[in-house]
């Protein structure tokens, strides 16, 4: 994803030159300040539907810890670009530090694995996606308390689809799956094909979804809508894009698992 630098792409490459080449520590506090708004950007989106004690702040912090370190091990001789490399960087160091917190409550994830485990067997033995109707009977509940749990869940969970599977990169770093796909820049042939696999797997994975889960999937994660505007396409609040979004997540993990 392109973002918003305000610095011109000559000055760009001037500064990552003198960091690189002279280990210029003025150029690499130019290059995170110019970096800086990619930082917002996914701060704001992992923070969308987070509990309300969590501060913008912090996850902007923790999310600069991930930038500065992208800028330190970026290789700008491989040909791939900054952003598609940082995104990562900067959404894992944010999420690793919530988890660190682990402010989730134990009732919430026992939840999650229990609506998991319900809907991977009632997929198996159906062969389709279940309805929400046939998943609250699998567990013992009305759709309304399923509905509920879902959006507790989503409401309490870092629960986005980049965080299902990993890759690892030549360095041996973890790189989220939407990366891969989205760095067309790669000039390794191995990493090349491994993209593709993991491509062809993810795109198995969202056809199996129900049509309604598809388009949120689609809206949110390649055409950056927030939760409010995919309510707003869809017609419905942004709690019901909030569950449709958990449950697409759950089925996509449990498909993902079984591949």
């Amino acid at each position: 994803m392109a973002m918003e630098t305000g610095v011109k792409e000559v000055e760009l490459r001037e500064l990552w030159r003198r960091y690189k080449e002279q280990g210029d520590a003025a150029a690499r506090e130019r290059l995170v300040v110019a970096y800086s708004p990619m930082v917002k950007f996914v701060a704001g989106r992992l923070g969308a539907g987070l509990p309300s004690h969590v501060e913008d702040a912090d996850l902007i912090s923790y999310g600069l810890v991930g930038l500065i370190g992208a800028i330190e091990r970026f290789e700008p001789e491989r040909g791939i670009k900054f952003e598609t490399f940082a995104m990562t960087r900067i959404r894992g160091s944010i999420i690793d530090e919530l988890r660190s917190l682990d402010w989730v409550p134990r009732s919430v994830r026992s939840r999650a694995r229990e609506i998991e485990q319900a809907q991977a067997k009632l997929e198996h033995e159906l062969q389709r996606a279940p309805t929400e109707q046939e998943l609250a009977d699998k567990l013992g509940m009305t759709e309304n308390e399923l509905q509920n749990s879902l959006l507790e869940i989503a409401n309490s969970s870092v629960y986005a689809l980049d965080e299902l599977w990993t890759v690892s990169d030549s360095s041996g770093d973890q790189v989220s799956l939407l990366d891969t796909i989205a760095d067309d820049g790669a000039a390794d042939p191995q990493e090349a094909l491994a993209s593709n696999e993991v491509k062809d797997r993810l795109t198995e994975a969202i056809g199996s979804l129900p049509e309604r889960e598809q388009l949120v999937v689609a809206l949110y994660y390649y055409e950056n809508l927030t939760l409010r505007e995919i309510g707003e396409v869809l017609g419905v609040t942004e709690s019901r894009v909030s569950q449709l979004h958990t449950k697409a997540v759950m089925r996509l993990k449990s498909h993902l698992q079984q591949a």
